[in-house]
């Protein structure tokens, strides 16, 4: 099998196994990874065979992610342990601050643990966003309202997925958190100042993060455009914060992503704007669109930073920080 560069687009499939038709697509040269979703889930075995498949398809292999954070956004239910919402860490946290990083470590690691035992790569966790009490879109997958608790325990949590082998991902930056409005149904507008945002951005100035996944967030007192779209705000993550992993814009077929126009502006914005790897979703016309018209011309620094998502060390399970984790989800149930 000959190398191939991992292209900018992470697409899903449409269900539990390959059909000739994806075998084909996850071989173009813009494909880079993989995204999976409820659909794409059966059980254990089933997820292992579907991984397999797709990791043999090109080397380097194709990273398959998947949104696996705990509470209503848990895509793998049957044969996982389910796992608590992240503000269940707030909670102890509030009562006790060390035991609530120790138990954010333990849960990261059952996290990532179950999924890589099943071929996935890479989930997109943790949120970030503070609990500002207006999004319902947020809510409860926020760990906290105050910046240092989101801090520490991202961080902890962060520190069990990487023993584990897997890398992170900090969302939705700037910070999502302040605005009612869901960004899958519609683009909502933050009138904060910089400065009043300050406390958004504090996790993401203490973190060292693998991956960071914009806002389809317009905050006009910054830029007209979402931050996913924005040039000001991706290249003031990588100078100011010093970010040089991966950049994923949120999916390009949701509302807030309509600002850019059809789906080949919106790969071309978000792609011009500084994103790395951009995500289509649950829109197959659409990718075939962008895989047909659009052409970005190769570069080498974005593939590379690609390419470190797919984990870096052999999978071994530990059996104790298994325990460890599910004792956690126990205490916080």
């Amino acid at each position: 099998m000959n190398p191939q560069p991992l292209g900018p687009l992470m697409i899903d499939v449409a269900g539990l196994e390959l059909t000739a038709a994806e075998r084909q697509r996850l071989t173009h040269p813009l494909v880079g990874g993989v995204i999976l979703f409820k659909h794409n889930y059966r059980d254990p075995a089933q997820l292992t065979a579907l991984c397999a498949e797709i990791h043999a398809l090109r080397s380097p292999v194709l990273p398959i992610a998947i949104d696996h954070e705990g509470g209503r956004v848990q895509r793998c239910r049957e044969g996982f342990t389910h796992l608590p919402p992240m503000r269940r860490l707030g909670d102890l946290w509030d009562k006790d601050p060390a035991a609530a990083r120790e138990a954010a470590a333990n849960l990261g690691y059952l996290l990532a643990a179950e999924l890589r035992a099943c071929g996935v790569d890479y989930s997109f966790t943790p949120v970030l966003d503070l609990d500002w009490g207006p999004s319902g879109v947020i809510g409860d997958r926020a760990f906290h309202n105050n910046p240092d608790a989101v801090a520490e325990l991202a961080g902890a949590l962060i520190n069990g997925l990487r023993s584990a082998g897997m890398g992170c991902c900090g969302k939705h930056f700037p910070g999502h958190g302040w605005v009612a409005a869901d960004s899958h149904l519609a683009i909502p507008v933050d009138e904060r100042s910089l400065a009043e945002m300050e406390p958004d951005l504090t996790p993401y100035r203490r973190l060292t993060l693998d991956g960071v996944m914009p806002a389809h967030v317009i905050y006009p007192q910054v830029d007209s455009r979402p931050a996913g779209f924005s040039p000001l705000w991706l290249q003031k993550l990588r100078t100011e914060f010093g970010f040089d992993g991966v950049i994923f814009s949120d999916d390009l077929s949701m509302e807030g992503a309509a600002f850019a126009g059809t789906m080949v502006q919106r790969a071309e914005a978000a792609w011009a704007a500084g994103c790395d790897m951009l995500l289509i979703c649950n829109s197959p016309d659409a990718v075939s669109d962008v895989l047909a018209n659009w052409t970005p011309d190769p570069d080498p620094v974005r593939a590379a930073r690609i390419a470190r998502i797919a984990p870096q060390t052999a999978w071994h399970q530990d059996s104790m920080r298994l325990a460890a984790g599910k004792a956690v989800v126990t205490l916080l149930a």
